[in-house]
């Protein structure tokens, strides 16, 4: 059984590399100071280069358009169907004229987003041609245009967010709509090096050789950015059933894995945190299964925290695996008999320093902390865990599939 999972798993990596030649390709980067992931991409009739930080949970596309210049671009207007489409919010005008990027009238209002700094600004709903790396086109492309101080936050030469999430208007949803392509994309989150990220590829003939796990919808949105009541989430969830530490689950109440009423719980994902955070009632079990597994190894603990971190350790004691550190595995339990997602050294630990490397989730906050404006997740995958992971995100079959780490296989991201 485990040789012929290695063999699809060799058959997926080679299928990758001949199936996304059709596919919407861009390319991803990681930036080492602030960890966040980027791609980049070329805007208008002077194919302006922007790198824009990737979102999962953003609604669309928006940049800092103060220096942008296009003869292409035009504004949304606040009837069309495609403000519609949009689900804007009103309409929003510019005493400026002439009318460029950024500052026009009678335009699809646009809530835009910036995570980084906790900030919403209203602005306008654009129009324009965005260029991929492999030179595809994507005409009459929706997005927001913002002013400069608004991508404070960002990734160095970061000057937008790339948005992914389940709207009308995010980049999958349009490439979908306008290529004929199946609305799923897949990706790969680089630890170092060129990732990828493939919207619209055929991988029809090796999705078996992946782990496969319904995505369910949170019927209550989600926020941060516009709080609809009523409303299901745009964010992208999976039903985790349980949490194990080197194989022993976790004794924590069931209901954390859930929705309640008020649409809080459950397990999403998201790329702008950059470590998976759980509610305080998940998390201090697994810290103490950690700690108590690890003793077990002969690890020996630093008791002086490293902030984000509450569970770190002497490197030293640490021996180094393909996977990375070899610690105790961490498994996120799903649907269907023996189902899990293993999570091991590379994507659990974080070396703060030569000597230090800590348990690399955080603390989430318990039910103390919640806003019942957004409701607020009990587990938030972070970036950190998905990095060397091959993702596909399948909305048409609401099916979340993934390969867990490629390290096994002697691969990264960047070697794809």
């Amino acid at each position: 059984m485990a040789s012929s999972y290695y063999c699809l798993v060799n058959l997926f990596i080679i299928a990758i590399l001949v199936s996304t030649s059709d596919a919407f390709n861009l390319p991803l980067r990681k930036d080492p100071k602030t960890l966040q992931h980027y791609t980049t991409v070329r805007m208008g009739s002077t194919r302006a280069t922007v790198n824009a930080v990737i979102d999962l949970g953003g609604k669309f596309f928006w940049f800092d358009c103060d220096n942008y210049t296009s003869s292409t671009f035009a504004p949304i207007p606040c009837s069309s169907q495609q403000c519609e489409l949009a689900k804007g919010d009103g309409c929003v005008g510019c005493n400026n004229s002439p009318p460029r990027p950024g500052c026009t009238n009678d335009t699809c209002g646009a809530s835009a987003y910036n995570p980084f700094q906790g900030a919403l600004v209203s602005s306008g709903y654009e129009s324009d041609t965005l260029f991929a790396s492999n030179g595809d086109q994507l005409a009459r492309f929706t997005y927001g245009c913002m002013s400069t101080g608004f991508s404070e936050g960002l990734a160095s030469g970061a000057s937008g967010i790339l948005g992914l999430a389940r709207t009308n208007v995010s980049l999958h949803k349009q490439v979908a709509t306008t290529f004929g392509f199946p609305d799923k994309f897949s990706m790969c989150l680089p630890s170092s090096g060129l990732g990828k990220l493939n919207i619209g590829a055929d991988l029809s003939s090796i999705e078996a050789s992946l782990i496969s796990t319904p995505l369910i919808v949170n019927p209550s949105s989600t926020g941060p950015a516009v709080f609809v009541k009523g409303q299901p989430s745009d964010e992208y969830f999976i039903d985790v059933r349980g949490v194990k530490v080197n194989g022993q689950p976790l004794s924590v109440k069931s209901s954390y894995f859930t929705f309640d009423k008020d649409g809080f719980g459950g397990t999403k994902f998201s790329t702008t945190n950059n470590f998976t955070a759980l509610h305080t009632s998940l998390y201090k079990p697994l810290v103490r299964a950690f700690i108590k597994a690890a003793a077990d190894r002969n690890i020996k603990r630093v008791m002086a925290a490293v902030p984000p971190f509450s569970a770190c350790f002497d490197s030293a004691t640490i021996p180094a695996t393909a996977t990375g550190p070899s610690v105790p595995t961490i498994e996120l339990v799903l649907p269907g008999n023996g189902i899990s997602w293993k999570i091991y050294g590379a994507n659990s630990m974080f070396a703060v320093n030569d000597k230090v490397t800590c348990l690399a989730f955080v603390d989430g906050g318990g039910s103390e902390s919640k806003n019942k404006n957004f409701p607020s997740a009990s587990i938030v995958i972070g970036t950190h865990q998905l990095e060397d992971n091959l993702l596909e995100f399948d909305l048409d079959s609401s099916t979340f599939r993934f390969s867990s780490s490629l390290l096994l296989h002697n691969k990264t991201c960047s070697l794809l």
